[in-house]
């Protein structure tokens, strides 16, 4: 079976032969303009991967080829893809992009899913000189390696605990349950979760990690609603988030604020749990079609490409990601080091809002909290780009 990358690589083919056809002195001009990555497309990253991140990619190209190709410097040139599934194995990840920038020598690169594939191969990146606009990593260590090349395109584990920490402040909230995963991310969200909670007068009565694959989360759950926090947090991956919510509810553990992390603002979360279910639910996310214009319109352009709703915040921080990519080429070329350049040296207009890089780290756009209302995946928090006002009672499950 033909995979949709390689359908558009066939196209993207095509549409160099053709512009060759009607303009042979063009050739050169008209040269496809290679893109490689890997992403999960099997193992337990699939869900995340497929639903924030690769959709974004193929529509990138599709849109870009739809135009006559990829604006390079004034001159159209067709992008072809070249994507590899990297079976959400961190060796595998690793194997290709050594493939991708030494012996494929792809002009560009984008990223992989999620902290830990990020985290591998940010430093051959940065070695061999290819921007990466990551939006699926969440990781300090990854600002702290200083890698001139690795911009990251969420907002880290302190700003989005401190966001979180400063809501549940705010409405009262005085005592906290939380579990966590045990990798990088789950690590170091539960470590800055820790530091936000330092003078609040929110007391952890209860915090537990759990390995990923976790497949019953239910003990931990039903000894937690025994103490009967305000609040219950996850630092959870997509498969967790779900499972925690559905746990929560057999058990009828329903604090008044509930907060899960990746998957949340997944439309399949909406779904699974159902909408009177997810009604309510807190968690990471940073934008809607409210947040702007630029939002609503690619809302709608992702339906139309991809068939299917893009998530509520890492695919919103995909797509920026390609816009600031597509406009560094359209400004300087297809230099690397004058793309890097760009991207760490200017103001990046987003459908997120303004982006900016202080080293690796985007100190442009807020830490968020999200929360499901009526079927849509607010932001409630900070005021300042809420989309909707926080309801600080979840609703019985």
């Amino acid at each position: 079976m033909t995979s949709p990358n390689r359908r558009l690589a066939i196209k993207t083919a095509a549409a160099a032969v053709g512009a060759v056809a009607v303009a042979p002195h063009l050739l050169a001009q008209s040269a496809p303009v290679r893109v490689g990555y890997s992403m999960a497309r099997t193992g337990p990253w699939t869900g995340g991967a497929q639903t924030s991140q690769e959709p974004n990619y193929l529509m990138w190209a599709e849109q870009q080829n739809a135009a006559g190709g990829l604006n390079v410097k004034g001159v159209r040139r067709p992008i072809e893809l070249m994507g590899y599934d990297d079976r959400s194995d961190v060796e595998t990840v690793i194997r290709t992009y050594q493939k991708l920038m030494g012996s494929d020598k792809v002009e560009l690169v984008l990223p992989p899913w999620g902290s830990n594939a990020n985290f591998a191969v940010a430093p051959l990146a940065n070695r061999m000189g290819y921007p990466f606009l990551a939006p699926t990593a969440l990781s300090r260590r990854l600002i702290e390696m200083k890698l001139p090349y690795f911009f990251l395109l969420l907002q880290q584990p302190a700003p989005m605990t401190n966001a979180l920490v400063d809501m549940l402040k705010a409405h009262g909230c005085k005592t906290m349950a939380c579990i966590y995963v045990d990798d990088l991310f789950g690590l170091e969200n539960y470590a800055a979760l820790k530091v936000a909670l330092q003078g609040s007068g929110i007391t952890l009565v209860e915090d537990k990690s759990y390995p990923g694959g976790v497949k019953d989360l239910s003990p931990v759950l039903r000894s937690m609603k025994d103490k009967n926090p305000d609040a219950f947090v996850g630092f959870t991956y997509p498969p967790d988030t779900i499972l925690a919510s559905r746990q929560a509810k057999e058990i009828g553990f329903n604090p008044k604020f509930f907060y899960a992390s990746v998957g949340t603002a997944f439309p399949l979360y909406r779904q699974v749990i159902t909408a009177a279910g997810a009604e309510g639910v807190l968690g990471m996310g940073s934008w809607n079609g409210k947040t702007s214009p630029g939002a609503k319109a690619y809302f709608d352009a992702h339906v139309a490409s991809q068939k299917k709703e893009p998530d509520r915040w890492a695919s919103g921080a995909a797509w920026a990601g390609l816009e600031i990519l597509t406009t560094a080429v359209e400004k300087v070329g297809l230099d690397r080091k004058a793309i890097r350049d760009y991207v760490a040296g200017n103001t990046h207009k987003t459908i997120l809002g303004d982006i900016r890089f202080n080293g690796s780290e985007n100190v442009g756009t807020p830490g968020t909290v999200g929360q499901w209302q009526n079927g849509e995946f607010e932001v409630v928090w900070p005021p300042q780009v809420a989309t909707a006002k926080l309801n600080p009672n979840k609703p019985a499950w």
